[in-house]
This record gives C-alpha cells, sequence and structure tokens, in this order.
C-alpha cells in the first residue's frame, strides 16, 4: 500500500481516519436502536452543517454543485445505507458492500470521459461482483437482498457524489461537505415526515437515551469534521498513491467492530465474500500505480 514511505506520525492518523470511518457502521447500527433511519440521517447532517456553516467561508463552487452532492450523499447514500442498517444488512457487511462505490465511481468517470474499461476494471469489477454474489446467496434474516440492493443504491448514490466533488475542483473537502449538508438535511427531514410519521419520530425523540444522542454526535465530530479534516490533510501533504490505498482497510474496521461490539459472526462464507471484494477493490486501485511504477 505504500504506506512504508510515510513518517510514523501520518500512518497512525490515517489510520486513525479509516478505523473511525469502519467503526462508524457499528456506532450507527447503535443510533438506529431508537431513531428511525431518515430522521437519524437528517440529524447528522443538521449537524454538520452549524455551526460549521458560520465558522468556515464557502466553497467557491457554484450552489447547483453544491446541492447535488448534498442530495446524492445525504438523501441518497446516508438515507438508503441508514434505511438497509435498520434490520436488513449486518454492520459489517454494510461497510464491506458499499465499498463497490469505487466501480460505480470509474465507470460513471470512463461513461463521461468516453475513455474504455481496461482489461485489469473488468477483472477487479468481477472479483467484487463474486463477493456480493457470495453475500447474496447466503442472505438470512440479518441480511436480506432487500438490504443488499439498498446498499448497492448507496454506493452508487455516493459514486454521483464522488463526481459532483470531483467536478467541483475544490481542494479543502471539509468546508465542502458541512455547506453541503445545507441541501442534504431538509429532505432527509421531509422524507422521515412523509415516510416514517410524526408518531415515529415523536417516539424515537423520546426514547434516544445517551448513546444514540452519542451516536448522532459522533457522525459529525468524528466521521465528518475529524475524518475529512485530517484526510485532507494528508492529501495534501502526500500523493494521493501512498494515502487512498489505507482505505482499503475501512471494512477490515467495520467487520472487526461489529464481532467485537456487536457479536456479528463471521463464518467462512463471509469472510471469503469479504477476501473476494477486498481483492476487486485493490486490484481496482492498486495496479494502475504498480504499473506506473514499473514504467
Amino acid at each position: 500500500m505504500e504506506t512504508a514511505t510515510l513518517p510514523l506520525r501520518d500512518l497512525c492518523l490515517a489510520v486513525a481516519v479509516v478505523a473511525v470511518w469502519g467503526t462508524n457502521f457499528v456506532v450507527i447500527r447503535i443510533g438506529l436502536d431508537h431513531l428511525p433511519p431518515l430522521l437519524f440521517a437528517a440529524l447528522r447532517f443538521t449537524l454538520a452543517a452549524c455551526p460549521g456553516v458560520f465558522l468556515m467561508p464557502r466553497p467557491n463552487v457554484a450552489w447547483r454543485n453544491l446541492a447535488a452532492y448534498g442530495l446524492l450523499i445525504g438523501a441518497g447514500q446516508f438515507g438508503l445505507l441508514f434505511i438497509a442498517m435498520r434490520g436488513h444488512i449486518t454492520p459489517g457487511l454494510a461497510s464491506l458492500v458499499i465499498q463497490v462505490q469505487v466501480f460505480f465511481t470509474i465507470g460513471l468517470s470512463i461513461r463521461l470521459t468516453g475513455e474504455r474499461v481496461l482489461g485489469y476494471q473488468w477483472a477487479a469489477l468481477a472479483l467484487a461482483a463474486a463477493g456480493i454474489g457470495v453475500i447474496a446467496l447466503h442472505a438470512d434474516g440479518a441480511t436480506t437482498p432487500f438490504g443488499l440492493g439498498l446498499i448497492v443504491l448507496a454506493a452508487a448514490s455516493w459514486a454521483g457524489g464522488n463526481i459532483a466533488a470531483k467536478r467541483s475542483g475544490v481542494r479543502a473537502m471539509l468546508p465542502y461537505v458541512v455547506w453541503a449538508s445545507l441541501f442534504s438535511a431538509p429532505p432527509l427531514f421531509a422524507l422521515s415526515f412523509l415516510l416514517e410519521g410524526w408518531d415515529a419520530i415523536r417516539a424515537g425523540l423520546q426514547n434516544a437515551d445517551a448513546a444514540t444522542w452519542g451516536a448522532v454526535i459522533w457522525q459529525t465530530v468524528g466521521n465528518t469534521l475529524f475524518g475529512y479534516a485530517v484526510w485532507g490533510w494528508l492529501l495534501s501533504r502526500h500523493p494521493a498513491a501512498r494515502i487512498v490505498p489505507i482505505a482499503l482497510l475501512v471494512p477490515v474496521f467495520g467487520m472487526a467492530g461489529s464481532a467485537v461490539w456487536l457479536g456479528e459472526t463471521l463464518p467462512g462464507w463471509k469472510l471469503g465474500a469479504a477476501g473476494l471484494v477486498l481483492g476487486g477493490l485493490a486490484l481496482g486501485i492498486l495496479y494502475p500505480r504498480w504499473q506506473a511504477r514499473r514504467a
């Protein structure tokens, strides 16, 4: 993963970020014990936007770009993710499957630029698809085809958000994410009222305990403010080829954290599926860098 050339401090920071992002799936599951999923997502982005928009200057990008990113990441990625994780998929598998956003992002980029799909990209996609197929074949009460489908759609929404961010040209992601959250919270609140109803919202807020609110706050402080700030700082100091591959550890932390804290089992088929998906991700991310180094 080319981490050997990173200073120990920066390597530790990078691993800390992916550990936060990975174990965040466990935190999400804790918050969903009391809060309806769309309400939970709405609260997450409300705290991400306020008070951040009063402390950070607005990025020099068009409002429509911020709106596109906010809708795709807020209502798309996290709205669908939270719904799926409330009884339709385990946190560990959710942290793994959603990483197929890499292939959606590559596919959208290729379609927009007119490039052709290369052989190693087909191979990487085939490996990841085989892993998703293994998970689908073992769907049970904890992981359902519905939940798996929602996570794949969430990954596609994440990829769309990646394209919007790329087209914006921003380098500092934290202010961009904070300001885009202004467009994430309102539709999530509206969808919560329409689909979950006031009774479920009121019951969720009344039953929320310290752990629930801690999960909501962690979405902002840990996952967003710490995660994006430190990751952006690392990318500004080092080549992306040294930093980005470390993100492959996100599902490792996600599955391990879910096993430790929530008792999620890790049978052979699940580890095999993880190996296939991670193998595909590694091939898609690392192979072109290996070719570049050889050249």
